[in-house]
Protein backbone atom coordinates (compact mmCIF):
# COMPACT_ATOMS: atom_id res chain seq x y z
CA UNK A 1 0.00 0.00 0.00
CA UNK A 2 3.00 2.57 1.07
CA UNK A 3 4.31 1.70 -2.26
CA UNK A 4 1.22 2.26 -4.71
CA UNK A 5 0.75 5.74 -2.77
CA UNK A 6 4.39 6.44 -3.33
CA UNK A 7 4.24 5.91 -6.83
CA UNK A 8 0.49 7.59 -7.30
CA UNK A 9 2.26 10.86 -5.76
CA UNK A 10 5.30 10.60 -8.43
CA UNK A 11 2.95 10.25 -11.16
CA UNK A 12 0.83 12.84 -9.90
CA UNK A 13 4.28 15.20 -9.70
CA UNK A 14 5.13 14.02 -13.00
CA UNK A 15 1.51 15.29 -14.19
CA UNK A 16 1.93 18.45 -12.78
CA UNK A 17 5.07 18.94 -14.28
CA UNK A 18 3.47 18.48 -17.60
CA UNK A 19 1.14 20.79 -16.73
CA UNK A 20 2.80 23.62 -15.88
CA UNK A 21 5.07 23.04 -18.60
CA UNK A 22 2.35 22.64 -21.47
CA UNK A 23 0.59 26.11 -19.93
CA UNK A 24 3.70 28.22 -19.93
CA UNK A 25 4.60 26.68 -23.63
CA UNK A 26 0.71 28.04 -24.61
CA UNK A 27 1.30 31.61 -22.98
CA UNK A 28 4.78 31.46 -24.38
CA UNK A 29 6.30 32.09 -21.21
CA UNK A 30 8.19 28.46 -21.94
CA UNK A 31 10.38 27.09 -24.86
CA UNK A 32 9.32 24.52 -26.91
CA UNK A 33 11.26 21.91 -28.51
CA UNK A 34 10.64 21.79 -32.27
CA UNK A 35 10.27 18.59 -34.68
CA UNK A 36 12.57 18.60 -37.81
CA UNK A 37 10.46 19.54 -40.85
CA UNK A 38 10.44 16.12 -42.22
CA UNK A 39 8.85 14.70 -38.79
CA UNK A 40 5.93 17.33 -39.23
CA UNK A 41 5.50 16.39 -42.71
CA UNK A 42 4.89 12.59 -41.95
CA UNK A 43 2.54 13.82 -38.67
CA UNK A 44 0.49 15.71 -41.70
CA UNK A 45 0.10 13.11 -44.13
CA UNK A 46 -0.64 10.82 -40.94
CA UNK A 47 -3.78 12.74 -39.80
CA UNK A 48 -4.58 13.65 -43.61
CA UNK A 49 -4.82 10.06 -44.21
CA UNK A 50 -6.84 9.07 -41.19
CA UNK A 51 -9.52 11.84 -41.83
CA UNK A 52 -9.39 10.85 -45.43
CA UNK A 53 -9.87 7.06 -44.41
CA UNK A 54 -12.95 7.62 -41.66
CA UNK A 55 -14.87 9.99 -44.55
CA UNK A 56 -14.53 6.99 -47.24
CA UNK A 57 -15.65 4.29 -44.89
CA UNK A 58 -18.26 5.59 -43.77
CA UNK A 59 -19.40 7.31 -47.15
CA UNK A 60 -18.76 3.62 -48.46
CA UNK A 61 -20.84 1.84 -45.72
CA UNK A 62 -23.84 4.08 -46.61
CA UNK A 63 -23.51 3.53 -50.47
CA UNK A 64 -23.41 0.36 -49.30
CA UNK A 65 -26.42 0.14 -46.67
CA UNK A 66 -28.02 3.23 -47.50
CA UNK A 67 -30.66 2.47 -44.32
CA UNK A 68 -29.39 4.63 -41.16
CA UNK A 69 -31.15 1.86 -38.77
CA UNK A 70 -29.73 -0.62 -40.27
CA UNK A 71 -25.93 0.40 -40.37
CA UNK A 72 -26.28 0.56 -36.27
CA UNK A 73 -27.80 -3.00 -36.18
CA UNK A 74 -25.01 -4.17 -37.62
CA UNK A 75 -23.00 -2.10 -35.76
CA UNK A 76 -24.34 -3.27 -32.57
CA UNK A 77 -23.86 -6.80 -33.71
CA UNK A 78 -19.88 -6.19 -34.62
CA UNK A 79 -19.37 -4.40 -31.56
CA UNK A 80 -20.66 -7.70 -29.72
CA UNK A 81 -19.08 -10.41 -31.59
CA UNK A 82 -22.28 -11.53 -33.48
CA UNK A 83 -22.89 -12.98 -36.64
CA UNK A 84 -24.99 -10.20 -38.35
CA UNK A 85 -28.42 -11.95 -39.46
CA UNK A 86 -28.67 -12.30 -43.47
CA UNK A 87 -30.75 -9.17 -44.40
CA UNK A 88 -33.54 -9.20 -47.36
CA UNK A 89 -32.69 -6.67 -50.23
CA UNK A 90 -34.55 -4.43 -51.51
CA UNK A 91 -34.69 -6.11 -54.58
CA UNK A 92 -35.20 -9.35 -53.36
CA UNK A 93 -38.30 -7.86 -51.30
CA UNK A 94 -39.30 -6.07 -54.43
CA UNK A 95 -39.62 -9.30 -56.11
CA UNK A 96 -41.60 -11.09 -53.31
CA UNK A 97 -44.51 -8.63 -53.62
CA UNK A 98 -44.65 -8.65 -57.17
CA UNK A 99 -44.76 -12.33 -57.20
CA UNK A 100 -47.55 -12.03 -54.58
CA UNK A 101 -49.63 -9.89 -56.28
CA UNK A 102 -48.89 -11.76 -59.78
CA UNK A 103 -50.40 -14.53 -58.34
CA UNK A 104 -53.28 -12.44 -56.65
CA UNK A 105 -54.16 -10.86 -59.93
CA UNK A 106 -53.85 -13.76 -62.29
CA UNK A 107 -50.55 -14.73 -63.41
CA UNK A 108 -52.42 -15.79 -66.86
CA UNK A 109 -53.24 -12.35 -67.40
CA UNK A 110 -50.90 -9.94 -69.64
CA UNK A 111 -50.47 -7.90 -65.98
CA UNK A 112 -49.96 -10.68 -64.00
CA UNK A 113 -47.47 -12.51 -66.56
CA UNK A 114 -45.03 -9.25 -66.80
CA UNK A 115 -44.96 -8.76 -62.75
CA UNK A 116 -43.44 -12.45 -63.02
CA UNK A 117 -40.94 -11.41 -65.16
CA UNK A 118 -40.23 -8.49 -63.33
CA UNK A 119 -39.80 -10.03 -60.04
CA UNK A 120 -37.99 -13.14 -61.44
CA UNK A 121 -35.23 -9.80 -63.01
CA UNK A 122 -35.84 -7.87 -59.14
CA UNK A 123 -34.58 -11.19 -57.73
CA UNK A 124 -31.46 -11.88 -59.62
CA UNK A 125 -30.68 -8.24 -59.16
CA UNK A 126 -30.83 -8.32 -55.03
CA UNK A 127 -29.03 -11.56 -55.21
CA UNK A 128 -26.16 -9.68 -57.04
CA UNK A 129 -26.52 -6.41 -55.20
CA UNK A 130 -26.06 -9.00 -52.22
CA UNK A 131 -23.13 -10.67 -53.52
CA UNK A 132 -21.28 -6.82 -53.98
CA UNK A 133 -21.87 -5.51 -50.58
CA UNK A 134 -20.39 -8.90 -49.09
CA UNK A 135 -17.28 -8.43 -51.74
CA UNK A 136 -16.62 -5.17 -50.81
CA UNK A 137 -17.61 -5.02 -46.93
CA UNK A 138 -14.29 -7.95 -47.32
CA UNK A 139 -11.97 -6.85 -50.04
CA UNK A 140 -12.65 -2.82 -49.25
CA UNK A 141 -14.41 -1.55 -45.43
CA UNK A 142 -12.51 -4.24 -43.73
CA UNK A 143 -8.73 -3.26 -44.67
CA UNK A 144 -9.68 0.61 -44.07
CA UNK A 145 -11.60 -0.39 -40.52
CA UNK A 146 -8.53 -2.35 -39.69
CA UNK A 147 -6.65 0.47 -40.16
CA UNK A 148 -8.47 3.21 -37.84
CA UNK A 149 -8.86 0.50 -35.13
CA UNK A 150 -5.62 -1.01 -34.89
CA UNK A 151 -2.45 0.89 -36.57
CA UNK A 152 -3.83 4.04 -35.76
CA UNK A 153 -4.86 3.71 -32.46
CA UNK A 154 -0.56 2.58 -32.37
CA UNK A 155 0.35 5.57 -33.93
CA UNK A 156 -1.90 7.36 -31.88
CA UNK A 157 -0.39 6.25 -28.43
CA UNK A 158 2.82 6.71 -29.36
CA UNK A 159 2.40 9.94 -30.39
CA UNK A 160 1.18 10.56 -27.54
CA UNK A 161 3.59 9.23 -25.60
CA UNK A 162 6.30 11.00 -27.34
CA UNK A 163 4.17 14.11 -26.62
CA UNK A 164 4.89 13.29 -23.20
CA UNK A 165 8.64 12.82 -23.07
CA UNK A 166 8.76 16.07 -25.26
CA UNK A 167 6.96 17.79 -22.41
CA UNK A 168 9.67 16.11 -19.79
CA UNK A 169 12.39 17.27 -21.54
CA UNK A 170 11.56 20.84 -22.16
CA UNK A 171 10.84 20.73 -18.31
CA UNK A 172 13.89 19.94 -17.75
CA UNK A 173 15.87 22.19 -19.85
CA UNK A 174 13.44 25.02 -18.01
CA UNK A 175 14.62 23.69 -14.48
CA UNK A 176 17.95 23.34 -15.87
CA UNK A 177 17.88 26.99 -16.58
CA UNK A 178 16.61 28.49 -13.32
CA UNK A 179 19.27 26.16 -11.87
CA UNK A 180 22.05 27.86 -13.39
CA UNK A 181 20.73 31.03 -12.86
CA UNK A 182 20.37 30.70 -8.89
CA UNK A 183 24.21 29.45 -9.59
CA UNK A 184 24.90 32.21 -11.02
CA UNK A 185 23.82 34.63 -8.83
CA UNK A 186 25.02 32.61 -5.93
CA UNK A 187 28.89 32.73 -7.14
CA UNK A 188 28.88 36.45 -7.71
CA UNK A 189 30.84 38.59 -5.29
CA UNK A 190 29.20 39.25 -1.87
CA UNK A 191 28.20 43.01 -1.25
CA UNK A 192 29.36 45.30 2.49
CA UNK A 193 26.53 43.80 4.04
CA UNK A 194 27.76 40.01 2.92
CA UNK A 195 31.39 40.88 4.41
CA UNK A 196 30.65 39.68 7.58
CA UNK A 197 31.78 35.89 8.31
CA UNK A 198 28.41 34.55 8.88
CA UNK A 199 26.72 35.48 5.39
CA UNK A 200 30.03 34.90 3.77
CA UNK A 201 29.55 31.26 5.35
CA UNK A 202 25.65 31.32 3.96
CA UNK A 203 26.92 32.49 0.56
CA UNK A 204 29.29 29.89 -0.17
CA UNK A 205 27.00 27.09 1.00
CA UNK A 206 24.18 28.54 -1.50
CA UNK A 207 26.32 28.26 -4.33
CA UNK A 208 27.34 24.63 -3.21
CA UNK A 209 23.80 24.09 -2.94
CA UNK A 210 22.86 25.51 -6.15
CA UNK A 211 25.93 23.64 -7.62
CA UNK A 212 24.41 20.36 -6.67
CA UNK A 213 21.68 21.22 -8.11
CA UNK A 214 22.81 22.11 -11.45
CA UNK A 215 24.50 18.87 -11.61
CA UNK A 216 21.14 16.63 -11.07
CA UNK A 217 19.44 18.86 -13.38
CA UNK A 218 21.89 17.62 -16.16
CA UNK A 219 21.80 14.53 -15.12
CA UNK A 220 17.83 14.25 -15.78
CA UNK A 221 18.27 16.22 -19.01
CA UNK A 222 20.67 13.94 -20.29
CA UNK A 223 18.25 11.02 -19.44
CA UNK A 224 14.88 13.13 -20.48
CA UNK A 225 16.70 13.63 -24.09
CA UNK A 226 17.92 9.92 -24.40
CA UNK A 227 14.42 9.01 -23.81
CA UNK A 228 12.95 11.45 -26.19
CA UNK A 229 15.30 10.53 -28.86
CA UNK A 230 14.27 7.23 -28.55
CA UNK A 231 10.67 7.93 -28.34
CA UNK A 232 11.07 10.30 -31.59
CA UNK A 233 12.37 7.34 -33.93
CA UNK A 234 9.72 4.75 -32.85
CA UNK A 235 6.87 7.14 -33.90
CA UNK A 236 8.72 7.86 -36.72
CA UNK A 237 9.66 4.32 -38.22
CA UNK A 238 5.35 4.03 -37.59
CA UNK A 239 4.46 7.05 -39.40
CA UNK A 240 7.06 6.09 -42.14
CA UNK A 241 4.81 3.33 -42.11
CA UNK A 242 2.18 5.06 -43.65
CA UNK A 243 3.23 4.58 -46.79
CA UNK A 244 2.46 1.10 -46.65
CA UNK A 245 -0.92 1.86 -46.02
CA UNK A 246 -1.53 3.78 -49.36
CA UNK A 247 -0.25 0.46 -51.33
CA UNK A 248 -2.52 -1.76 -49.28
CA UNK A 249 -5.70 0.64 -49.61
CA UNK A 250 -5.00 0.86 -52.84
CA UNK A 251 -4.88 -2.63 -53.92
CA UNK A 252 -8.29 -2.73 -52.04
CA UNK A 253 -9.72 0.13 -54.22
CA UNK A 254 -8.83 -1.85 -56.75
CA UNK A 255 -10.78 -4.49 -55.75
CA UNK A 256 -13.38 -2.23 -54.92
CA UNK A 257 -13.61 -0.99 -58.43
CA UNK A 258 -13.47 -4.20 -59.96
CA UNK A 259 -16.40 -5.58 -57.70
CA UNK A 260 -18.69 -2.68 -58.57
CA UNK A 261 -17.91 -3.34 -61.96
CA UNK A 262 -18.66 -6.53 -61.82
CA UNK A 263 -21.81 -5.71 -60.29
CA UNK A 264 -23.37 -3.28 -62.58
CA UNK A 265 -22.51 -5.75 -65.54
CA UNK A 266 -24.50 -7.95 -63.83
CA UNK A 267 -27.29 -5.77 -63.44
CA UNK A 268 -27.25 -4.66 -67.03
CA UNK A 269 -27.47 -7.72 -68.50
CA UNK A 270 -30.35 -8.54 -66.14
CA UNK A 271 -32.18 -5.83 -67.24
CA UNK A 272 -31.18 -6.48 -71.07
CA UNK A 273 -32.86 -10.02 -70.93
CA UNK A 274 -36.29 -8.32 -69.10
CA UNK A 275 -36.75 -5.65 -71.62
CA UNK A 276 -36.18 -8.12 -74.03
CA UNK A 277 -38.48 -10.63 -72.42
CA UNK A 278 -41.09 -7.51 -72.23
CA UNK A 279 -40.45 -6.53 -75.68
CA UNK A 280 -39.50 -3.14 -74.75
CA UNK A 281 -36.65 -2.54 -77.03
CA UNK A 282 -37.02 -0.98 -80.30
CA UNK A 283 -36.04 -3.18 -83.64
CA UNK A 284 -36.49 -3.84 -87.07
CA UNK A 285 -39.21 -5.86 -88.54
CA UNK A 286 -37.01 -9.05 -89.32
CA UNK A 287 -34.90 -11.13 -87.10
CA UNK A 288 -31.08 -9.68 -86.06
CA UNK A 289 -27.88 -11.48 -85.76
CA UNK A 290 -26.68 -8.62 -83.07
CA UNK A 291 -25.20 -9.42 -80.06
CA UNK A 292 -27.09 -9.38 -77.13
CA UNK A 293 -25.68 -6.84 -75.20
CA UNK A 294 -23.24 -4.15 -76.05
CA UNK A 295 -19.53 -3.77 -75.17
CA UNK A 296 -18.60 -2.61 -71.86
CA UNK A 297 -16.16 -0.01 -72.84
CA UNK A 298 -18.40 2.07 -73.88
CA UNK A 299 -17.38 5.16 -72.33
CA UNK A 300 -20.40 7.57 -72.95
CA UNK A 301 -23.91 7.29 -72.64
CA UNK A 302 -24.02 8.15 -76.68
CA UNK A 303 -21.11 5.26 -77.25
CA UNK A 304 -23.75 3.28 -75.44
CA UNK A 305 -26.95 4.27 -77.25
CA UNK A 306 -25.00 3.54 -80.31
CA UNK A 307 -24.08 0.20 -79.49
CA UNK A 308 -27.14 -1.53 -78.08
CA UNK A 309 -29.23 -4.21 -79.52
CA UNK A 310 -32.19 -4.46 -80.67
CA UNK A 311 -34.66 -5.96 -78.78
CA UNK A 312 -37.67 -8.76 -80.44
CA UNK A 313 -38.60 -8.89 -83.54
CA UNK A 314 -41.25 -10.44 -85.68
CA UNK A 315 -39.18 -12.97 -86.97
CA UNK A 316 -40.10 -15.28 -90.62
CA UNK A 317 -41.51 -12.39 -92.14
CA UNK A 318 -38.21 -11.39 -94.27
CA UNK A 319 -35.41 -14.47 -94.79
CA UNK A 320 -31.49 -13.05 -93.41
CA UNK A 321 -29.74 -10.91 -95.43
CA UNK A 322 -33.18 -9.49 -97.39
CA UNK A 323 -34.57 -6.41 -97.07
CA UNK A 324 -37.71 -5.80 -94.87
CA UNK A 325 -41.40 -6.23 -95.50
CA UNK A 326 -43.36 -2.77 -95.31
CA UNK A 327 -45.79 -3.59 -92.77
CA UNK A 328 -48.70 -2.10 -95.67
CA UNK A 329 -47.61 -5.29 -98.00
CA UNK A 330 -48.71 -7.53 -95.32
CA UNK A 331 -52.15 -8.94 -95.39
CA UNK A 332 -54.17 -9.91 -92.22
CA UNK A 333 -54.78 -13.52 -92.04
CA UNK A 334 -58.47 -14.45 -93.16
CA UNK A 335 -59.22 -15.66 -89.91
CA UNK A 336 -58.14 -14.92 -86.01
CA UNK A 337 -57.67 -10.92 -86.27
CA UNK A 338 -59.44 -9.39 -82.98
CA UNK A 339 -60.47 -6.78 -80.75
CA UNK A 340 -58.55 -5.09 -78.45
CA UNK A 341 -58.81 -1.91 -75.89
CA UNK A 342 -55.83 -0.52 -75.32
CA UNK A 343 -54.87 0.05 -71.59
CA UNK A 344 -52.13 2.20 -71.21
CA UNK A 345 -50.58 5.12 -73.61
CA UNK A 346 -47.43 4.06 -75.96
CA UNK A 347 -44.97 5.99 -77.93
CA UNK A 348 -43.88 4.05 -81.16
CA UNK A 349 -40.20 3.46 -80.71
CA UNK A 350 -39.51 3.30 -84.15
CA UNK A 351 -41.51 3.37 -87.76
CA UNK A 352 -42.77 -0.52 -87.42
CA UNK A 353 -44.61 0.10 -84.29
CA UNK A 354 -47.84 1.98 -83.91
CA UNK A 355 -48.94 4.59 -80.98
CA UNK A 356 -51.68 3.87 -78.70
CA UNK A 357 -54.12 5.84 -76.58
CA UNK A 358 -55.67 4.71 -73.80
CA UNK A 359 -58.99 3.21 -74.17
CA UNK A 360 -59.19 3.17 -77.89
CA UNK A 361 -60.06 0.08 -79.47
CA UNK A 362 -57.77 -1.56 -82.32
CA UNK A 363 -58.14 -4.43 -84.65
CA UNK A 364 -55.09 -6.96 -83.68
CA UNK A 365 -53.21 -9.96 -85.05
CA UNK A 366 -50.23 -12.47 -84.94
CA UNK A 367 -47.91 -13.92 -88.01
CA UNK A 368 -46.32 -16.42 -87.80
CA UNK A 369 -43.11 -16.93 -86.28
CA UNK A 370 -44.01 -13.38 -84.15
CA UNK A 371 -42.54 -13.09 -80.87
CA UNK A 372 -45.35 -13.64 -78.33
CA UNK A 373 -44.63 -11.15 -76.90
CA UNK A 374 -45.91 -8.56 -79.95
CA UNK A 375 -48.80 -8.15 -82.16
CA UNK A 376 -49.60 -6.32 -85.57
CA UNK A 377 -52.40 -3.49 -84.45
CA UNK A 378 -54.78 -1.77 -87.49
CA UNK A 379 -56.29 1.48 -86.72
CA UNK A 380 -57.93 3.05 -89.62
CA UNK A 381 -55.35 2.63 -92.42
CA UNK A 382 -52.63 2.56 -89.72
CA UNK A 383 -50.69 -0.67 -89.13
CA UNK A 384 -48.00 -1.56 -86.93
CA UNK A 385 -46.42 -3.88 -83.97
CA UNK A 386 -47.89 -3.37 -80.43
CA UNK A 387 -46.74 -4.69 -77.05
CA UNK A 388 -49.42 -7.48 -76.30
CA UNK A 389 -48.80 -5.86 -72.43
CA UNK A 390 -50.69 -2.43 -73.42
CA UNK A 391 -53.94 -4.94 -74.36
CA UNK A 392 -56.60 -6.16 -72.88
CA UNK A 393 -58.07 -8.09 -75.96
CA UNK A 394 -61.91 -8.55 -76.29
CA UNK A 395 -62.49 -10.85 -78.60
Amino acid sequence: MDFNMKKLASDAGIFFTRAVQFTEEKFGQAEKTELDAHFENLLTRADSTKNWTEKILRQTEVLLQPNPSARVEEFLYEKLDRKVPSRVTNGELLAQYMAEAASELGPTTPYGKTLIKVAEAEKRLGGAERDFIHTASINFLTPLRNFLEGDWKTISKERRLLQNRRLDLDACKARLKKAKAAEAKATTVPDFQETRPRNYILSASASALWSDEVDKAEQELRVAQTEFDRQAEVTRLLLEGISSTHVNHLRCLHEFVESQTTYYAQCYRHMLDLQKQLGRFPGTFVGTTEPASPPLSSTSPTTTAATMPVGPSVAGLAPTGEAALCLEEVAPPASGTRKARVLYDYEAADSSELALLADELITVYSLPGMDPDWLIGERGNKKGKVPVTYLELLS
